[in-house]
């Protein structure tokens, strides 16, 4: 079962256990199911309102399943991603530390969410 350490200064640090082998709640779901309050609005990956920082737990490489194309586009937008950064994420599985909550995909890592 994965840890995720959600992370706020304003907020009381707070460690919740995602699901083992579900591979399908998101970083948004999970957090809203333990009342951890990410701000989000549209929930599809559009308005980059839920934009969080992840790193690994573990001082892995890999962190969460791979972007999405709405994510990428929104995480362009918003300047927290180069297409630099993407080319090098095509080649070498580059880790984004900048993700959107409602896209992100908890897999069996553990991880620090910063909101």
């Amino acid at each position: 079962m994965p840890d995720i350490l959600f992370s706020h200064p304003s907020y009381k640090n707070k460690t919740v256990y995602a699901t083992a082998g579900s591979h399908t709640e998101t970083v948004l779901q999970i957090a809203r199911e333990n009342k951890i309050p990410i701000n989000f609005k549209c929930q599809d990956g559009k308005c980059g309102k839920c934009l969080v920082k992840v790193t690994s737990l573990a001082d892995k490489e890999r962190m969460a399943g791979p972007l999405t194309d709405k994510e990428r586009s929104v995480l362009v937008e918003l300047g927290k991603l180069t297409q630099e950064q993407i080319d090098t994420m095509l080649v070498d599985d580059f880790p984004c530390e900048w993700r959107l909550a409602c896209q992100i995909i908890v897999r069996d890592e553990d991880l620090m969410v910063e909101y």
